[in-house]
């Protein structure tokens, strides 16, 4: 069986470095949905030495807060599931009071159609997003 994240990138790449990759996923209802890959086939965090996981944290974190500074969402979701794709990755989702599922998580029925205003004007905070999330990691450790 092949995985689909040794097999691809999972999204728009915007940083990859021997350990980690940082993926743009292409969610309609969800503008500024970032993964945070693992890149050697784990399964879970604690396949991942202290080190390791230390360092897959530290690049959580600079996105959570890279969307934060740029998409001002009311919260951002961190989810790391792998039920349908055991390699390790994280989700760090913006999340609106006003979205399609909030406030349940965004794989639960939706609760109302989303406001495509609000939609458009989160999809133009993408460059910034983009240069917020190059300037942050950038700053990680070396790995």
């Amino acid at each position: 069986m092949t995985c689909v994240l040794c097999a691809q990138d999972g999204g728009e790449l915007l940083h990859r470095d021997a350990q980690l990759r940082v993926v743009l996923v292409d969610e309609a209802d969800y503008p500024g949905f970032c993964r945070v890959v693992w890149n050697a086939h784990v399964a879970e965090m604690s396949d991942l030495d202290p080190a390791a996981r230390t360092r897959l944290m530290e690049a959580v974190n600079a996105v959570e807060a890279a969307i934060r500074e740029t998409m001002s969402p009311d919260k951002v979701n961190l989810a790391s599931l792998g039920n349908q794709v055991p390699h390790l990755h994280w989700h760090v989702i913006p999340r609106h009071a006003g979205d399609r599922h909030f406030p349940g998580a965004v794989w639960a029925p939706a609760q109302r159609e989303p406001d495509p205003a609000a939609l458009q004007a989160r999809r133009a905070l993408l460059p910034a997003l983009r240069a917020a999330l190059a300037r942050r990691l950038a700053q990680l450790p070396a790995a």
